[in-house]
């Protein structure tokens, strides 16, 4: 159980700081997720016993068939299999997570460990302004990537325990976390996180105050920063400012062209990572420097390359995650419900301006709301979700 514990936490932790694995080997991000799945494959064997079935497991299984029948009919193309097999351990971990996290790992385990990561994330981020990038970097090469981590994280603070001093600590992981989300300047990212707190005040799982107390110290901050480093803080502005309307510009011509392409095979799509290679005959050659991007927007990008049916998998997974931890905050979970409601809905947020199906953060947040609501049901009994 111990060793569970570790790999899943291990996991979580870990995702945000694949750029830092990768620097060292380029296989040792997927050791982790690897080892986890083997084990909890090897628990199976030894228990004999399946995951207690759930909706989740419905979702996955069809989005896998869905994956794997549009691979096969575009096995030709040269991104597909590439991309067939990053999709792939993301439905795996997500079932793995949701077993464990019902049974044996603690949720709050999970959520602290997925903050950890998060903040030593922001920090690397902060530092790599320091080393002179002038929008944080750290353990991602995307200063966009870098704050969808760090406000999926963000909410999840208010689900850990917290008792006297320890609030004081919770309070400045949480300055952190949005003082690494700022240095990146990321526009999504911004409006993500407001998105998750307001969602956390609305539902009473954040008091206004501590949100006022962690936007002062984050302010003051802020402030000595911007004395300390008053030139490059107005490069990164001149930089960010003269970049955005290009972003906004280029951000239209691929939700364009991914609708171009769900238009034309609305049924099976154009193949996992068919956007990259039908962009430049999609957008007519829209970007003579870019043939083969991503299309900034995780659900337009999804419904291109696996369809209608793709999609409305996609949303429906999304839509288990929402369910069971509303049915789990009924039961009476309310503070871990919130809290990965609130990551789940800046992971949504950010995901319109990002193409993120392939981190993390969406799954995982899924596989513990299942879990969350498991749990709630073993511990209150099946009559607590009767109301």
């Amino acid at each position: 159980m111990w060793l569970t514990r570790v790999l899943a936490c291990g996991t979580v932790a870990l995702a945000p700081l694949e750029g830092y694995l990768l620097q060292v080997h380029g296989q040792l991000a997927k050791v982790m997720p690897a080892a986890l799945i083997g084990v909890w494959v090897g628990s199976l064997v030894r228990q004999r016993r399946l995951p207690a079935p759930h909706p989740l497991h419905l979702v996955v299984a069809l989005l896998a068939v869905v994956l794997l029948t549009t691979s096969a009919v575009h096995e030709a193309e040269p991104f597909t299999l590439e991309y067939l097999v990053r999709w792939v351990p993301f439905l795996v971990i997500t079932v793995v997570l949701a077993d464990v996290a019902a049974r044996e790992v603690p949720v709050p385990a999970l959520l602290a460990a997925a903050v950890a990561g998060a903040v030593v994330a922001a920090v690397g981020g902060l530092l790599s302004l320091v080393g002179g990038s002038l929008r944080a970097t750290g353990p991602l090469e995307d200063p966009n990537d870098l704050a969808f981590f760090l406000v999926a994280a963000l909410p999840l603070l208010v689900a850990i325990p917290a008792k006297g001093r320890s609030r004081v600590v919770l309070l400045l992981l949480g300055a952190v976390l949005v003082a690494g989300t700022a240095a990146t300047f990321s526009r999504g990212g911004g409006i993500a996180l407001a998105c998750a707190l307001v969602w956390l005040v609305a539902r009473r799982g954040l008091p206004v105050r501590a949100v006022l107390v962690t936007a002062a110290v984050t302010g003051v901050a802020a402030l000595v920063f911007a004395q300390a480093a008053h030139a490059e803080l107005s490069r990164a502005l001149q930089e960010k400012s003269h970049i955005a309307g290009t972003n906004a510009d280029t951000r239209m011509l691929r939700w364009q062209a991914a609708a171009r392409m769900l238009s034309d095979s609305p049924v099976l799509g154009v193949g996992p990572g068919g956007f990259r290679q039908q962009y430049a005959a999609a957008s007519h050659n829209a970007e003579i420097d870019e043939q083969t991007p991503v299309a900034h927007n995780l659900f337009l990008e999804v419904a291109a390359e696996l369809g209608l049916p793709g999609f409305a998998l996609l949303i429906g997974f999304v839509a288990i995650g929402f369910v069971a931890s509303e049915r789990a905050l009924r039961a009476g979970a309310r503070r871990e419900a919130v809290a990965v409601q609130a990551a789940l809905i800046a992971v949504l947020i950010a995901s319109i301006f990002l193409s993120e199906q392939y981190y993390l953060p969406l799954w995982s947040l899924v596989a513990i709301a299942v879990a969350i609501e498991q749990r709630t049901r073993k511990e209150r009994g099946p009559c607590a979700f009767s109301t």
